[in-house]
């Protein structure tokens, strides 16, 4: 009997199913066009950005993440900053670019636990739709769009998609 109670307690655990937490970083600070630095094209985040980083801490911290994936610019990793402090597991760096993206979602399908993956206005449809294996999110998102929280449940074979919004709304005219 024993034994039958830890047999069912590994096969529960194993299919348990683990989500995929996908956002955009926060708002970008804006920065001088004339600028001739590296900032203009790695802008840090703006205040509001910032306080958008807190709140999405906030709406994950219960949720058993194991791993945190980031682009390497500054706004990707100053997003994943605020939960990685709070439960205390390094950021791991992705790279984003088309030719990289099916060795990552490789990579993501892999893993059994929960994720965040942190992208870019141009990249997060391709992540969840490359994760569902269909067309959730039709296109690039819109350049003021912050606010969306993409969760990508799997339980099994199947990918369950749900779109929510987090903190104040970054396009209220929408």
């Amino acid at each position: 009997m024993k034994y039958l109670v830890i047999v069912l307690v590994i096969g529960i655990a194993g299919c348990s199913p683990n989500k995929y937490f996908i956002v955009r970083h926060a708002e970008k600070a804006v920065v001088s066009k004339d600028s001739v630095n590296m900032m203009a094209n790695n802008p840090p985040l703006s205040e509001a950005g910032k306080v958008r980083a807190f709140v999405l801490r906030d709406e994950l911290r219960l949720q058993h993440i194991q791993r945190i994936f980031s682009t390497n610019t500054i706004r990707t990793i100053s997003t994943a900053q605020p939960l990685n402090e709070v439960i205390g597991i390094s950021i791991e760096l992705y790279n984003p670019s088309k030719d990289s993206m099916d060795a990552f979602i490789g990579k993501l399908k892999a893993i059994k636990t929960n994720v965040l993956v942190i992208g870019h206005s141009n990249t997060v449809d391709d992540l969840v739709n490359k994760l569902t294996g269909r067309t959730e999110v039709p296109g690039d998102l819109a350049d003021g769009d912050y606010d969306n929280l993409f969760i990508i449940t799997r339980k099994g074979k199947k990918m369950i998609f749900e779109r929510k919004k987090y903190g104040y709304p970054s396009n209220p005219d929408k």
